[in-house]
């Protein structure tokens, strides 16, 4: 039987659920999820191979109408992933009716060729009715290839949504090894885990102004132990007192939280110091952007 190949990515208004999706569909911690839209700030690739095929994932920025010059970076790299794969995954979560924001993606994706398979998640929040009359709105649109209901949080329906894309996919090369699940650098990943932690201990008060650097992982000598260096930068002054916290206890409370996540990610001992910076209006610089990843 040959081997079949392709590139997936996912698309879908902010905080639909396509970090959860894709982390869901690994079987590891890739992606970071906040219940804040826009958390996804750059495009993630991940791997899921089978017995005779491979599913390279990407997993974009929620394209929304961008306010700042990171959010044209992201709703950009969201964009020109349609002209880079063999199939869109859109995910849409629950509702009475099409919104004016799956609409202006809908725009986008009127003109390409690629197949579109409609990814409904969060049916374990709908009933049975709901779900039959938005599938048969979305159906009547005649743009996509499938609709598939699924609930990303809780693994309903995968295999189903796996198989379909299979079934779409043209014979291939394997692009990476059996084992690897990602594309991303270590670093990455862990300046993610970070932000993740920022994003949660500091709910609705710093909304994304924030930015995570590792500047060094060093493994210890004849210890267990890796030492990770990071700086958070902020936009404000008042930014960087509510991530410290009073007497630094939500700083503590962060790297706490993120230690645990990154010594699963590593599969060792760490020692992790944070600090924080100031970067006035970060996101509206293209060198500092450039700087973070941005680029």
């Amino acid at each position: 039987m040959p081997f079949k190949s392709g590139f997936v990515t996912i698309i879908g208004r902010p905080n639909v659920g396509k970090s959860t999706l894709m982390n869901q569909l690994i079987g590891e911690k890739i992606a970071i999820i906040s219940d804040k839209p826009q958390t996804t700030r750059n495009k993630i690739q991940c791997v899921y191979t089978g017995e005779d095929f491979q599913i390279v994932f990407l997993d974009t920025p929620g394209i929304h109408k961008p306010k700042h010059k990171l959010g044209e970076y992201m709703v950009k790299v969201a964009k020109e992933t349609l002209r880079e794969v063999d199939i869109v995954l859109f995910v849409v979560d629950e509702g009475n009716q099409i919104g004016p924001g799956d609409r202006f993606i809908m725009e986008q994706l009127e003109g390409i060729q690629t197949p579109v398979i409609l990814v409904m998640n969060k049916i374990d929040k709908m009933k049975q009715e709901e779900f039959n009359k938005l599938y048969e709105a979305y159906k009547s649109t005649g743009i996509f290839h499938d609709i598939i209901g699924i609930s990303a949080l809780e693994g309903a329906n995968l295999n189903s949504l796996i198989s379909k894309i299979e079934a779409l996919l043209e014979e291939g090369p394997q692009y990476f090894p059996s084992d690897m699940i990602t594309d991303q650098p270590e670093r990455q990943i862990i300046a993610e885990i970070i932000r993740e932690k920022i994003l949660h201990y500091t709910e609705q008060e710093i909304p994304h102004g924030v930015a995570v650097e590792v500047s060094m992982m060093k493994q210890r000598e004849q210890q267990d132990i890796i030492d990770i260096h990071a700086t958070i930068y902020c936009e404000r002054k008042t930014h960087k007192g509510i991530i410290i916290g009073k007497g630094g206890r939500k700083l503590k409370g962060i790297g706490k939280s993120a230690r645990e996540d990154i010594e699963k990610l590593l599969g060792s001992k760490i020692y992790l110091e944070m600090w924080v910076k100031i970067k006035e209006d970060w996101r509206n610089s293209g060198s500092i952007l450039k700087g973070f990843g941005y680029d």
